[in-house]
């Protein structure tokens, strides 16, 4: 969780520095960062109804680790969250290597 605080900290940060004073705005482009938010859900039901063409998984949050419904540990691990399998990639998380 704080590698994602410090994260978004660096991307306003730089994002920041990409903008242009408000007095040269209108004379140069304005560059935009995104930023992927990430939905947290306690239920499978409540993460599916959020995103329903998507696959739902588990992710340790402090890990950045996501897994697969009836992997090991989907649903199992102490500081975890079900949620969408794409927001889960656009936030830096990844599956699981070993399929556990």
């Amino acid at each position: 969780m704080a590698k994602r605080l410090l994260l978004a900290a660096a991307l306003l940060l730089f994002a920041t520095t990409l903008c242009p004073s408000p007095s040269r705005a209108a004379s140069s482009s304005t560059s935009v960062v995104a930023v992927a938010t990430l939905s947290y859900f306690t239920t499978e039901n409540a993460a599916q109804s959020h995103c329903p063409r998507d696959v739902v998984v588990w992710l340790n949050i402090p890990s950045g680790i996501y897994h697969y419904k009836g992997e090991r540990w989907y649903g199992r691990t102490k500081h975890g969250a079900f949620v969408c399998e794409k927001e889960a990639i656009a936030a830096g998380d990844r599956a699981s290597l070993n399929g556990q």
